[in-house]
């Protein structure tokens, strides 16, 4: 499989159904930032801590079902979508991780160890990812539940950076006002 085929030279990209659209569509904003987060939740792993990896590497799999979905305006019943379980997985994930650490009791800055702080900018990244998601469903019919799903992982992302912080000895810094 040829890695380039010359078909974006001109600013345009095909769509899941083959539609061809602007590279600066609003569809292809929210997928390509979903896929920037998904890179930069990359750099997070290993984060030496065996049950955060392999929710991370379940979330960066279900990342590319959240692309495909955006990728796709009109899904088919056998096409990947996003659904409530996808979003009940990672609740039940933040859920366990929240039980490990002390309760937060104000903003904390973001940082920390290596992985930490990647989790952290991953958070800020997936928070980018929903805003252009929710930008598009204005305009175009999209899976809300993908939305939900981005909604839940900055969430997610948050914690399990408190969490590999803290399993990692780094106390965390309130902001000073």
């Amino acid at each position: 499989m040829k890695i380039y085929t010359g078909r974006g030279d001109e600013g345009m990209t095909d769509l899941r159904d083959m539609s061809r659209v602007s590279k600066t569509s609003a569809r292809i904003e929210a997928y390509g930032t979903v896929d920037e987060a998904n890179a930069v939740i990359g750099t997070a792993r290993p984060t030496g801590y065996d049950d955060v990896d392999e929710t991370l590497e379940r979330v960066q799999n279900h990342l590319h079902i959240v692309q495909a979905d955006f990728a796709n305006p009109t899904p088919e019943e056998d096409d990947p979508v996003v659904t409530a379980e996808h979003v009940e997985e990672l609740e039940d994930a933040i859920d366990e991780a929240d039980e490990e650490l002390e309760p937060l009791t104000s903003f904390i800055l973001p940082g920390g160890s290596e992985s930490g702080a990647a989790l952290h900018h991953a958070r800020a990244v997936v928070r980018r990812a929903e805003r252009r998601a929710v930008a598009l469903a204005a305009d175009e019919p999209v899976n809300e539940e993908a939305i939900r799903y981005l909604n839940r992982l900055s969430d997610a992302l948050f914690v399990f950076g408190r969490l590999v912080n803290a399993r990692d000895g780094v106390p965390e810094e309130s902001p000073s006002y």
